[in-house]
């Protein structure tokens, strides 16, 4: 795939994304405002990178709260903390040229300059459309294919239940899972979406779990228990699948997408017995402890997509006024496919 050319009629300030409150659960667009700064000049070492696609992740609900254990929040005052893909149209470091596209942490904002540190993936060669790079070959990827085999653990016959189904990590979930023969069932938030499931994304059954209480739901979707649960909600969905784990059954906690916040501590149905009765492996997923295994996860997922192996959706929007709304919008179910956005040229 050729190379796209370097943005035209780049801005010539820096508009960004400021996060100027602090949000107690989903952050919405009140406690976002907007700058402009000039652009900063180059030190030895760095590079200034042009936004192109903008990602917007559950994770930044984490990101922007007090109290994460896993990552300090955003400070107020700062840009909003986010991954994109951009391409480099000046630099003072010689590995990394004028031209080349990256993946990386580079914010909510037209520009940002940087050093190697915040890159996250090098786009030598692009060998799929470059928004792509922010989702399905970014972390939503990544997160599917290493939380699924390098946690999960699948084996011949196992039954494997993701909630979430149809989004951006779930819908990769399920079609690695149905390639490997896996029995996968979907669980998604309305009609549209669970169709996509077994349409589009390899499930054998799937079901909207807002249409009838989780635990009739389960029996009648997974009869004979769980195997492997990749779960991204948590809530009570969890609370049920937890008792229909079957012995030694894996569970993968991906996301708490039905947990609004978490101060004060929710409280719900204890959970050690069936631990330990079951004799059940829970691992959380936060995919940067697994970088090392980047590489081998990428390659594989870039061959998928090449041979029309693997589909995936995007939500794409236009304009940096789209951003302090975008994470409340991913949390409300109203984006079809990973949530970007678009800068232009």
């Amino acid at each position: 795939m050729s190379t796209p050319a370097t943005p035209r009629n780049l801005p010539g300030r820096n508009r960004r994304v400021i996060l100027s409150s602090r949000p107690v659960g989903i952050p919405q667009a009140s406690h976002f405002t907007f700058d402009e700064a000039s652009l900063e000049s180059l030190a030895e070492g760095q590079f200034r990178v042009r936004n192109i696609y903008l990602s917007v992740d559950p994770a930044q609900r984490g990101w922007t709260n007090e109290g994460s254990n896993y990552s300090q929040p955003v400070p107020v005052g700062d840009v909003m903390r986010a991954l994109a893909v951009g391409v480099i149209v000046e630099s003072r470091h010689a590995e990394f040229p004028e031209g080349l596209h990256l993946y990386g942490w580079f914010g909510w904002q037209d520009y940002a300059v940087v050093g190697p540190q915040a890159v996250v993936t090098r786009i030598d060669v692009i060998q799929a459309p470059l928004s792509a790079y922010a989702g399905v070959l970014g972390i939503n990827g990544l997160t599917a294919y290493l939380g699924l085999f390098k946690l999960g653990r699948p084996k011949a016959g196992d039954t494997i239940l993701v909630t979430t189904a149809a989004g951006a990590v779930g819908s990769l979930v399920g079609q690695l899972a149905q390639a490997r023969a896996f029995h996968v069932i979907g669980l998604a938030g309305d009609d549209a979406k669970f169709a996509r499931c077994t349409s589009r994304f390899g499930y054998a059954a799937a079901a909207n779990y807002k249409s009838a209480d989780a635990a009739s739901l389960l029996d009648r979707l997974v009869p004979d228990g769980i195997d492997v649960f990749f779960d991204n909600t948590g809530g009570d969905l969890l609370d049920q699948a937890l008792r229909r784990m079957k012995t030694g059954g894996r569970i993968v906690q991906c996301g708490t997408a039905a947990v609004s916040q978490w101060s004060p501590t929710p409280t719900g149905l204890r959970a050690e017995r069936e631990i330990l009765t079951r004799r059940l492996i829970w691992s959380g997923l936060l995919v940067f402890d697994h970088s090392e295994d980047f590489p081998g996860a990428l390659a594989d997922l870039t061959g998928r997509i090449r041979s029309g192996m693997l589909h995936y959706e995007e939500d794409i929007v236009t304009g940096l006024l789209h951003a302090p709304g975008a994470i409340a919008r991913l949390y409300d179910g109203r984006n079809n496919g990973k949530s970007l956005i678009y800068l232009g040229e």
